[in-house]
């Protein structure tokens, strides 16, 4: 009986996606590697956004104001400052760096996305990311769900020069806390300086590093990845490769995404996405018609 192992396939890599600049919610700017011209979506993620940093004087800091979704999870990853949810279902939350507030619009739901009172009143660092995970046409109208989720309640991972906090799947032989209609995998990793990390994926799931800080190499075409850009694997079978040079100046700190494609169409516009037109065009009028609620005058802790 043979006893020699299985050698290791590293996926190759399918392209290098920088993000484009744009302003969202009330004016701030974000760095978005999808959805853009270059790459529409990465099935079953149809939206990622870095909230640039943002050193805001007292009274100066800004977010996102009430608005409505429908058909999918918005997840929001706090980098530094404190971010404040409300929604029309009446949950509400303040979350601080490295926190997490996932939020299943399902069927409707409004929300807001404040910098806290304190950061209101206080000023500081605002930086973030965002997430956009899609959820299947059996489940695009679920009941909306909040989740809020604080950096201590993450899985945590580490190796030698590595560091991974898991938001959600099973990666790293750890699980994360975030209940996901979908199966994906969301962590954040930073990798020291003349470090290598390989990372199992699923065969045929969606693999995907987003680095905001630092610079690396993936694949094993060696192929770099610099801040605010998103490096995205092939299908095939295989682990995710990313090197970090000896002589870099710093830790590589990224955003791995992995997911199970969901393989139905999309449509979208705006703050909806549905499967068709017509189910698109039904959100809006079912949110002008009131259908999707109101935030309260004061949430519900």
């Amino acid at each position: 009986m043979s006893t020699e192992s299985t050698p290791t396939v590293n996926r190759p890599v399918a392209g290098i996606v920088a993000a484009t600049s744009t302003l969202e919610g009330g004016g701030f700017l974000v760095y978005r590697p999808f959805p853009t011209p270059a790459l529409n979506w990465l099935d079953p993620f149809l939206l990622l956004d870095e909230m640039a940093p943002v050193e805001y004087e007292p009274g100066e800091a800004i977010g996102a104001p009430p608005h409505p979704h429908r058909g999918f999870e918005t997840v929001t990853y706090v980098i530094s400052g404190e971010v404040e949810h409300r929604d029309s279902a009446g949950n509400h939350g303040i979350i601080g760096p490295g926190d997490v507030q996932w939020m299943t619009a399902g069927d409707g739901i409004v929300h807001s996305e404040m910098p806290s009172e304190r950061v209101q009143t206080e000023g500081g660092v605002g930086h973030g990311l965002q997430l956009w995970v899609n959820l299947p046409s059996s489940l695009r109208r679920t009941a909306p769900k909040y989740q809020g989720i604080t950096n201590d309640q993450l899985a945590t991972a580490h190796g030698e020069g590595w560091t991974a906090e898991v938001v959600a799947g099973s990666m790293f032989g750890v699980t994360g806390p975030a209940s996901s209609h979908t199966p994906i995998g969301y962590a954040r990793v930073t990798i020291q300086p003349g470090t290598e990390l390989r990372i199992p994926v699923a065969d045929g799931h969606t693999a995907a590093i987003y680095a905001f800080t630092g610079t690396a190499a993936v694949g094993d075409s060696g192929t770099a990845v610099e801040p605010q850009q998103l490096a995205v694997f092939e299908r095939s079978a295989g682990d995710v490769l990313i090197s970090v040079s000896a002589d870099a100046s710093g830790p590589l700190d990224a955003i791995v995404l992995t997911g199970e494609p969901i393989n139905e169409p999309i449509a979208r516009y705006g703050p909806f996405v549905m499967n068709t037109a017509e189910e698109v065009e039904e959100a809006f009028a079912d949110f002008n018609a009131g259908r999707m609620g109101s935030i309260p005058a004061t949430g519900t802790v």
